[in-house]
């Protein structure tokens, strides 16, 4: 009896394997048909997890964060698959202008509704200039999917917060995500 149960245990991890390996996404791949579908996640279902640390020029770090680079936080409202839940380190603080956006990829992907986030120092020419509002239109510098650089993007919401780069687990692949851009500290709560 117990021989069945460790081969069944095996069959079953093995399946499972599979299962969480052919939905691994690596850079490069093209957006799913989910992504455009997936509005509660602003359009992160395809999102690429790791490689994402390089800061755009200009940004400005937190002088005083309420998750100090090298805390630890729980995300407690997700944008995307894998992250509720997640116990994460933060690894960057900035206090900026953070936006919701939608856009039609420039790879001709579906549109992207309510991506969150973009912070201002991605979008092209922003420097120097002052927040934008909902319903105006910039160009993205930033590439968190796939066609988003040069995509041009509605702004849908506006937010002044404090944004954070985090490393953390993912709880839906096991993999581990290394500078995750961005987590608004709303997002946030104390483990």
């Amino acid at each position: 009896m117990n021989k069945i149960l460790i081969v069944v245990a095996l069959v079953s991890m093995l399946a499972l394997g599979a299962c969480g390996s052919a939905a691994k996404e690596t850079p490069g791949d093209a957006p799913g048909p989910t992504e455009a579908a997936d509005t509660k996640q602003g359009g992160h279902a395809e999102m690429h997890h790791s490689g994402l640390g390089k800061l755009p020029d200009g940004l400005r770090a937190a002088e005083s964060p309420t998750y100090p680079v090298g805390s630890q936080a729980v995300i407690a409202d997700a944008h995307m698959s894998g992250m509720e839940g997640a116990e994460v380190t933060i690894a960057g603080a900035y206090d900026t202008t953070a936006y919701i956006v939608s856009y039609t990829p420039t790879d001709g992907g579906e549109p992207v509704v309510e991506h969150k986030w973009v912070v201002h120092e991605e979008l092209e020419g922003a420097a120097g200039k002052g927040p934008l509002a909902p319903g105006e239109e910039a160009v993205l510098a930033a590439d968190h999917l796939p066609g988003m650089a040069g995509a041009t993007a509605t702004i849908d919401a506006v937010e002044q917060t404090t944004v954070y780069s985090v490393d953390f687990i993912s709880t839906t692949t096991g993999e581990e995500v290394k500078g995750h851009l961005w987590v608004t500290e709303e997002e946030l709560a104390q483990p």
